[in-house]
């Protein structure tokens, strides 16, 4: 397969699961705003720090400003991490690789780019459409992830695809564990109600499997251990990491390069510190070192991944 292909496929689908990642979390933030009384005053602050790369100055005016964050996170092109920006560059790299990926595929891509553009969205973002209109996204890019899933052939292509997909879904769930527990400065020893764990459990869509899998009130150490180390849970990072490992072997079976040894040393190392990392040695010292050395070398290994396989590199 040539680079240039592989690169888009890879591409694709970050994109299509970072876009995924984002209207998870916007959909929660806005229907947790709404109930006031039971989450006090929630700015959209975090939000905006983990989906955008603003300045502070445009964070302050912005984070008690539901309609201007929802415009400035899903139609501003300015902000690189839009929705239209993310489903614009999903688009290309699609459009680039018709002949490698299926035509529902396409035309999923396709449907959401046209529905992100539409001259009304801002107005509808703006007033009481807003909760639809963030449903109406997250049902597209589900409907992304359900149609490549059937319809996609599984071969050198798929594999670089779903790297793409659980790279962006391990780093994602990183973040938001890290910003979460930055907010009780990484005190996991310290009293806390499970309905404060309602948005990061939400946000990856693990609330309702955290009730029906844990059992005890040590809510810190139990969505600690879901978001982590849950091989059940498809947003966990371990879960994420194992299938990182599977495709990995399956591109590095089909490429035979020299830097291939160095590269699979590169990611067991960062797959056997997450895999094997004891949940008892977390503390509130240990966490946030843990989290951002977990991100660090993500990050080195998907650089190092672009150098031996994309011809842009």
């Amino acid at each position: 397969m040539l680079s240039r292909i592989a690169d888009s496929l890879f591409w694709l689908n970050r994109y299509m699961e970072r876009a995924d990642g984002m209207l998870r979390v916007m959909k929660t933030h806005y229907i947790l705003s709404l109930d006031k009384g039971v989450n006090g005053s929630i700015t959209w602050r975090p939000v905006l720090e983990m989906f955008t790369t603003s300045d502070e100055e445009k964070i302050a005016a912005l984070e008690n400003d539901t309609a201007g964050s929802l415009r400035h996170l899903v139609t501003n092109t300015e902000n690189n991490n839009s929705l239209r920006v993310l489903l614009t560059r999903a688009r290309e790299n699609a459009r680039g690789v018709q002949d490698h990926i299926t035509k529902e595929v396409w035309e999923q891509v396709n449907q959401a780019y046209h529905s992100v553009n539409q001259d009304a969205l801002q107005q509808r973002l703006s007033g009481d459409d807003a909760l639809e209109v963030l449903e109406l996204f997250s049902q597209q890019t589900v409907l992304y992830a359900g149609i490549t899933d059937i319809t996609m052939p599984r071969g050198p292509g798929w594999s670089f695809m779903n790297l793409g997909k659980f790279l962006e879904r391990c780093l994602e769930t990183i973040v938001l564990t890290d910003k979460q527990y930055r907010q009780i400065n990484y005190d996991v020893a310290a009293a806390r109600d499970i309905m404060e764990w309602r948005y990061l459990l939400l946000g990856l869509s693990g609330y309702e499997l955290h009730l029906k899998t844990y059992r005890t009130v040590n809510y810190n150490w139990n969505v600690l251990h879901q978001v982590l180390f849950n091989e059940d849970f498809t947003r966990s990072v371990v879960y994420a990491l194992t299938r990182i490992d599977k495709y990995l072997q399956d591109v590095l079976k089909e490429n035979n390069l020299p830097q291939n040894p160095a590269l699979a040393r590169c990611f067991g190392s960062l797959y056997s510190k997450a895999k094997y990392m004891d949940l008892d040695n977390l503390n509130q010292l240990t966490l946030p070192q843990f989290l951002s050395t977990l991100k660090h070398d993500l990050l080195d290994f998907s650089k190092q991944f672009a150098q031996n396989f994309f011809s842009y590199s």
